[in-house]
């Protein structure tokens, strides 16, 4: 995607961040087995749209973070703490960004509430009457009644699971009403969450109900639409409709998200020629630029960069077309000038960054530096910007800094093996005493524990005297 960097979660720092929410205790489990999409401009609205429910939650905005999932299933979910991951098959089939905000305040709900810490209490105080089950299934087998025994043993997990599924119901619509008063504290309508629980959630309650009472993680969609209805119409804000701001952003986050993940056709099905508006052109333009058709890409552009100069992602993209076609040089101002138009934005920075070494050599490595330094100083477990800080390094000679820079790297992606490997050799050469020195035996010492942790795990625990 356009200053983006597809990248897989692992347990280092990017993995450490982490329906709707999904099942607390395995919603870590699922967003490391997702990839992640990066992506300044869809980011920023999700921001825009989040910032106003964690006011009114009482969080700290810059405690939550946001990620977007390339996932085609409608699902949003809390995991590592507070840390909301969206779908990107949410982002395309929502109808308004009310929907999208809605649902974000469900999962601020979830954040607000603690609930994932007190999930894993809940699942710890489950495992009592399953281990009570097998306990009993047992003495009753040893007793003479395998049957019995049997029976109770097998039954095990369901006990524990009842017991927990119950726990999670109430924590699904403890998460609605909160975001309904987040919603109404905000100054914004709780009716997107009920149009979108009625959309594409409500039409598959027929297969939730043919599911065993024990397995109901959530509560019916049919029961928590209706209680919804009536906090929602007692709000003040019932009526309150989107604004102008927050619909251009939708428009723009979808029109993005098509072009990037639907086939050329799809978007030309969504989009036609025919339709000249920006968000049209701006999915053609994707979906041109993915099929490397160049000359169409840059003329939807040029129409939109001159219908708005300042869009700093109308900037990106056409600097990115130019950039992964082999001419650097000209992508250059581009990427200038999108980070000009949106200051301070670590993928924005990374982008410029990666092209002045290309084009400049190590002419360019200075001022790439300085970007880069910004960049994770703001996102410390930004792998990417890492990767392009190791070639920046080395283009400029400076060899144990880009083994340190490859070091952070493969450690923010929970690759301990060459993490280890990489601050090894960074230690080996940078002075005692520094800052940098300091990192490196820090990676080294975390990234060896792991690396011998899962080594013995591997091996069944070690050796065997």
């Amino acid at each position: 995607m356009a200053a983006s960097v597809l990248s897989r979660l692992g347990r280092g720092a990017a993995g450490a961040v982490a329906a709707l929410s999904a099942l607390a205790l395995l919603a870590g489990q699922e967003a490391s087995a997702q990839a992640l999409i990066r992506d300044a401009e869809i980011e920023d609205t999700l921001r825009v749209y989040t910032n106003p429910l964690l006011d009114a939650a009482g969080l700290r905005r810059d405690d939550v973070r946001i990620m977007i999932v390339n996932e085609d299933n409608v699902n949003a979910f809390v995991a590592g703490g507070q840390n909301i991951f969206v779908n990107t098959g949410l982002i395309m089939r929502a109808e308004t960004p009310n929907e999208i905000i809605g649902v974000l305040a469900h999962e601020t709900g979830h954040i607000s509430g603690g609930h994932l810490s007190r999930s894993r209490e809940a699942m710890n105080q489950s495992m009592g009457p399953m281990l009570i089950s097998i306990g009993l299934g047992v003495l009753a087998i040893a007793a003479g009644a395998p049957d019995a025994g049997a029976a109770l043993i097998a039954g095990s997990q369901g006990f524990a699971m009842a017991n927990f599924v119950r726990f999670t119901q109430v924590q699904e619509s403890a998460a609605d009403q909160a975001g309904a008063t987040f919603l109404e504290q905000s100054g914004q309508s709780g009716r997107g969450l009920i149009s979108f629980f009625d959309s594409q959630i409500r039409p598959f309650e027929w297969q939730t109900r043919r599911a065993p009472p024990w397995m109901m993680t959530h509560p019916y969609s049919s029961d928590r639409v209706e209680a919804l209805r009536q906090r929602v119409d007692s709000g003040s804000h019932r009526d309150a409709v989107d604004s102008d701001d927050n619909l251009r952003r939708f428009r723009f986050m979808q029109a993005k998200l098509i072009g990037f993940v639907r086939s050329e056709g799809q978007v030309l099905a969504r989009y036609p020629l025919r339709d000249t508006s920006q968000p049209a052109r701006y999915a053609r333009a994707i979906a041109y630029y993915r099929q490397a058709k160049l000359d169409q890409a840059r003329a939807e552009l040029d129409v939109l960069i001159a219908e708005d100069p300042r869009n700093p992602y109308f900037q990106e993209l056409m600097g990115q077309i130019l950039f992964e076609n082999g001419r650097a040089a000209e992508s250059i101002p581009y990427h200038r000038r999108s980070l000009e138009f949106a200051p301070n934005q670590p993928l924005l920075q990374v982008n410029l960054a990666r092209a002045l070494v290309a084009a400049n050599g190590r002419a360019g490595t200075e001022e790439a530096i300085r970007l880069l330094s910004d960049a994770v100083r703001r996102e410390p477990d930004n792998g990417f910007a890492w990767r392009e800080m190791a070639s920046a390094r080395f283009e400029r000679g400076e060899e144990p800094l880009a083994e340190l820079a490859s070091a952070e790297a493969s450690f923010t992606v929970g690759d301990y093996a060459s993490a280890l490997n990489f601050a090894e050799r960074a230690r080996r050469s940078l002075p005692r005493n520094t800052v940098d020195y300091r990192r490196a035996d820090d990676i080294v010492n975390f990234a060896g524990n792991e690396v011998r942790e899962r080594m013995q795990r591997t091996s069944g625990g070690g050796r065997r005297g």
